[in-house]
């Protein structure tokens, strides 16, 4: 069986881009639109950003380009992600790439005169205009590590070439790497990227699952050095970039736009290092015996707690299950939930070039998209959960909140949608007295919502801030150092209850968060504040949800820490994180008492 290529998968399990341009002439013409309108501004607007007035319309006028440039890149980018080997898509991401870098070039001076002005014609500014505040704040943090506007200029005109590395990737990942099939006992089976994440990883017979990982890493491992060269490259640009404006380091310089301070960033990754291990290494015992295993490797991880029993589900299967478990986010939500499907907003289809993993694309003034490669297995419901969620978030902020406010700090960025992965685990517990279900429920939330979130993107980042440790005094890296990287912090957290495997070090070769700045550990933080807000809504607090329904509202009017108070939730303290470890602990204990009860019931 081989993959299908994107033509040969059906329409309806595809997304709608025409929301977006109805056809590529109209493409086309919003381009032509977007260029004849920036050299207007460039030309109306040098030289009368002087005093609040001024400043005021300068941000108006980069607020129309703004939401001029976000379908035309949203189209793009969706494009390409769902087709990589298209040459038609490739051209266009490289084209808008191009676009991009060419206008923020042109208009390089607008942020460098704002940042001219005293703090107090900023201050008298937001005055003028209240919903442009937070735009100027963010500005005012920034004051102090602008450069010359030559240089400015200079740096913008680089911008595709900056971000090269991501697509570099890609490329590399989705387009070059290509899967022979693997044999297990004379049979031949096939590998992709999307097959291995979606499939085989989760593969309930252990021959073929571990066949399955090693032919993976093999062909990973072709491309090591090249993968990490890339990488290195991006993280000495970022490096190079944090030097030049004068921070302290490049944490610093990349925590900034988060909001929050290096002791957030390294409480969530120390303190779940050392104390989340021990729960999660009764869990990977717990998966052992279930699945009969003389010993626990890195290969089995995903695997599922009862391995003869994986409920299936189809597409259409899903929505009920959507609105049935997020009924409790209200009647708008709802709304939302049902043009999701109607209207085509999310992209079911495996097929050929498409990106690996899920993601929501929100693009302003339009609605929200969202990628996921459909393989039926019951644990999609739980994908489709999480990304709803910000599509459900950014549904709502963009509604309520101009283009500036609508985006959060990325520290807040994963609470929406683990939310949702919690409401939706308490639904399918509500609706079932069946113990096998109910401990398939908990599994899934352990393997899935924490493992996925709590441990694999936590690890992800405990590795990532060695890698920006050695940058920072001034070093590099290579596939040599890394892998050791990688496998000193997945030995660290799994003790001996694991054995790490050979392959098991290349997994930093396949997440593309790295890309992205200080993400890998949003995933924790986001996680932490949403299980929080869960267990205020399922102990029944009445005003939870309101106030949740609110912060999602508030869009990016407020910090990270703001945002969590709104919703109850104190994170400048770590009692949210201890408390959200101990309750993972609590649901493991429940799954080893369910275990108990149904190998009763066997016996």
């Amino acid at each position: 069986m081989s993959t299908l290529k994107r033509n040969e998968v059906p329409v309806q399990e595809t997304w709608n881009l025409q929301d977006l341009f109805q056809t590529e002439e109209a493409y086309s013409a919003a381009i032509d639109a977007l260029k004849v309108f920036v050299d207007g501004v460039v030309a109306n607007l040098q030289g009368t950003i002087t005093d609040a007035a001024g400043a005021v319309k300068a941000i108006e006028t980069t607020e129309q380009i703004q939401q001029k440039m976000v379908p035309i890149g949203t189209y793009a980018n969706l494009a390409v992600s769902v087709e990589q080997t298209s040459t038609e898509n490739q051209m266009r991401s490289a084209n808008f790439g191009a676009l991009a870098a060419s206008i923020a070039t042109k208009l390089s001076f607008v942020t460098s005169d704002l940042l001219a002005l005293d703090e107090a014609v900023l201050k008298e500014a937001q005055s003028l205009k209240p919903e442009y505040a937070n735009y100027i704040d963010q500005l005012l943090v920034q004051k102090p590590h602008q450069l010359h506007p030559q240089a400015e200029k200079a740096l913008a005109a680089f911008g595709a070439t900056f971000n090269a590395p991501y697509g570099l990737y890609n490329t590399t990942k989705l387009v070059d790497m290509q899967f022979p099939n693997f044999e297990v006992d004379g049979q031949s089976y096939p590998m992709s990227y999307n097959l291995f994440e979606g499939d085989w990883e989760l593969e309930t017979d252990t021959k073929k699952r571990r066949a399955a990982f090693d032919a993976f890493s093999s062909k990973l491992r072709d491309y090591q050095h090249t993968t990490a060269k890339t990488y290195n490259t991006h993280i000495q640009i970022e490096k190079t970039d944090a030097d030049l404006r004068g921070y302290e380091s490049i944490f610093d310089s990349l925590l900034q736009s988060q909001r929050v301070d290096r002791s957030m960033y390294d409480r969530q990754i120390d303190l779940i290092t050392s104390e989340l291990a021990p729960h999660m290494r009764r869990y990977a015992k717990l998966v052992q015996k279930a699945q009969g295993l003389d010993n626990m490797t890195f290969a089995d991880l995903k695997v599922s707690l009862d391995p003869t029993y994986e409920p299936t589900i189809t597409i259409e299967e899903s929505r009920k299950y959507m609105k049935d478990g997020l009924a409790i986010m209200g009647e708008d939500y709802a709304n939302m939930l049902d043009r999701s499907f109607d209207e085509r907003w999310i992209d079911f289809a495996q097929n050929a070039g498409k990106s690996t993993g899920a993601f929501c694309s929100s693009p302003y003034g339009v609605h929200p998209y969202i990628l996921i490669s459909w393989t039926s297995r019951m644990n999609e419901v739980f994908v489709l959960a999480h990304e709803l969620g910000h599509a459900g978030h950014f549904y709502l902020a963009n509604d309520h909140q101009n283009i500036f406010n609508a985006r959060p700090s990325l520290y807040f960025i994963e609470a929406p949608s683990t939310m949702n992965e919690m409401l939706m685990a308490n639904h399918l517990l509500k609706n079932s007295n069946d113990a096998r279900f109910k401990r398939w429920v908990i599994s899934t939330i352990i393997s899935r919502t924490y493992y996925h979130n709590f441990v694999t993107h936590l690890l992800e980042a405990a590795y990532q801030r060695k890698v920006y440790e050695i940058i920072d005094a001034g070093g590099t890296v290579n596939a040599p150092k890394l892998n050791e990287l990688k496998r000193d912090v997945l030995e660290e957290f799994w003790g001996d209850t694991v054995e790490i495997n050979e392959g098991a070090e290349l997994t930093w070769m396949r997440q593309p968060h790295y890309y992205m700045g200080l993400y890998p550990y949003t995933y924790s933080a986001g996680l932490t504040i949403s299980t929080q807000v869960y267990r205020r809504i399922s102990a029944g607090d009445d005003s939870a949800v309101a106030d949740w329904v609110d912060v999602l509202k508030a869009g990016g009017t407020k910090t990270p820490v703001e945002l969590a108070k709104m919703a109850g939730v104190d994170i400048t303290t770590e009692e949210p994180l201890r408390d959200t470890i101990a309750f993972i602990g609590e649901l493991i204990t429940q799954l080893e008492e369910l275990t108990a009860e149904i190998e009763g019931q066997k016996a």
